[in-house]
């Protein structure tokens, strides 16, 4: 009886313990992820899912202030981050070596581990302005985030798309957000999960507008771009916008390198994609954080390790992506 009763202790340990009876052979004892500017979605998806590594995985994961997707799939391509958050616009570029940051360069050392949100294009500015579409952005002073950012690429190639000419910038998205609020730009443009932590703090502080695109524009810029998806951005995601905004989106990805164990890449896909009300105490674009959503990622292999864990969930990967 005795013996029976430490064996049930220990398997109700082995349990308790989850990804500690893993093998963690190989497995760092820090991990970076990299996430974008602060005030961003990426900042506070990959500080929050990394505290939840930290906790869950007992590796000291932290997320790193970045420019972006399109400087996280380098950094990631390079080994200077094992992980990194992307959105699959600038990963798809990196990938057939087309990185603005890296030309040339083939990123052919990511690896997917799980799909993250989508990351619609939106718009701010204070109501004062008159500014009520991408349209009366001509000759106006914007930013559109950091530099190598998703938006702080797209946006400039959206305003020429629609024959726009603006004043275009790049700053972090909550020093957009300030300059905004101090009248030292006239619209902050960007493109994260919503609700946009800088611009909910606006929403809050100041009388603004937000919107996305029109019918016309939003036709013109899905030609132009045939990796852009139509989204809508519900009315009352925001206070005081009680009205849905046509735009368009990009797909999110966590990656990582090649060289992550396949032990700690299956650990990190199962934590994110097995605790979903977890994970939207994180942010809550993690809504779309599920095991159903892999197959918007089109091109990129999967890692090992996130194979097997959709494997498990009966989801058969195409061998185009292993």
């Amino acid at each position: 009886m005795f013996i029976k009763t430490i064996t049930a202790a220990a398997v109700a340990a082995v349990i308790a313990t989850g990804a500690y009876a893993q093998d963690k052979t190989g497995w760092p004892s820090e991990l970076t992820i990299g996430t974008a500017s602060q005030g961003g979605t990426y900042f506070v998806y990959g500080n929050g899912f990394g505290g939840y590594i930290s906790e869950a995985l007992g590796v000291n994961a932290t997320g790193e202030v970045t420019g972006g997707p399109v400087q996280n799939v380098t950094l990631v391509q390079t080994g200077d981050h094992l992980m990194g958050l992307v959105t699959m616009g600038p990963a798809y570029d990196a990938w057939n070596g087309k990185s603005e940051l890296a030309p040339g360069l083939e990123h052919k050392d990511i690896r997917a581990l799980f799909p993250m949100y989508q990351t619609p294009f939106q718009v701010v500015a204070l109501k004062s302005s008159g500014i009520t579409s991408v349209s009366d952005l001509a000759g106006k002073r914007v930013s559109v985030g950091p530099a190598g950012g998703t938006p702080g690429t797209y946006w400039p190639q959206f305003i020429t798309a629609l024959g726009i000419e603006a004043n275009v910038s790049n700053a972090g998205a909550a020093d957009a957000a300030g300059q905004l609020s101090d009248g030292l730009i006239d619209a902050f443009a960007f493109a994260a999960g919503v609700p946009i932590a800088a611009f909910s703090e606006l929403a809050a502080q100041q009388d603004v507008v937000m919107f996305g695109l029109t019918p016309e524009e939003q036709a013109k810029v899905l030609e132009a771009y045939p990796a852009m998806a139509p989204f809508v951005i519900p009315s009352g995601t925001y206070a005081g916008h009680d009205y849905d905004q046509n735009t368009v989106a990009l797909w999110n990805f966590a990656i990582a390198h090649k060289d992550m164990p396949d032990s700690l890449a299956y650990e990190i896909t199962k934590l994110a994609l097995d605790n979903n009300e977890r994970m939207l105490q994180i942010h809550a674009t993690a809504s779309e954080t599920i095991p159903e959503n892999w197959d918007k990622n089109t091109f990129m292999p999967f890692h090992p390790g996130a194979v097997k864990y959709f494997e498990e969930k009966g989801i058969t990967i195409p061998d185009t992506l292993k």
